[in-house]
C-alpha cells in the first residue's frame, strides 16, 4: 500500500475523496448575522469529505475565520466572488458549484 508523502494517507483513500468531490451539489449563500455581520455559508457536502480539513483549507485560502457544523462550512465575510475558483482548485467540478 502506497502512502502519499504530502498527506500521510494511503493513496487509495485520496482517490476515493476525489471521486466524491466530483459528484456533489455545493450551494454557496450569504447570511447576515448579529450586528449586521455577513457570513458565507457553503453547504451540500456529502459524507465522503473531511469537513474539518476542508474548512481549514478554505479559511487559509481566503484569509478569514470560520467554522463547520451541521454539514456546512461558515466563513466570516462575503466570499461569493472568490469561493468558486477556490473550490475548483480543490478538485470540485464547476457545474456542481451553485454560487
Amino acid at each position: 500500500m502506497e502512502i502519499d508523502p504530502k498527506t500521510g494517507l494511503p493513496k487509495q483513500a485520496i482517490e476515493w475523496e476525489d471521486i466524491a468531490k466530483g459528484s456533489q451539489k455545493i450551494k454557496v449563500t450569504t447570511d447576515r448575522k448579529r450586528y449586521g455581520k455577513i457570513v458565507t455559508v457553503i453547504s451540500g457536502f456529502d459524507k465522503g469529505i473531511d469537513m474539518k480539513k476542508m474548512a481549514k483549507t478554505l479559511k487559509n485560502e481566503l484569509a478569514c475565520g470560520g467554522t463547520y457544523k451541521d454539514g456546512s462550512i461558515i466563513l466570516q465575510g462575503d466570499h461569493t466572488k472568490k469561493i468558486k475558483k477556490v473550490l475548483m482548485d480543490l478538485g470540485f467540478d464547476e457545474e456542481s458549484i451553485e454560487a
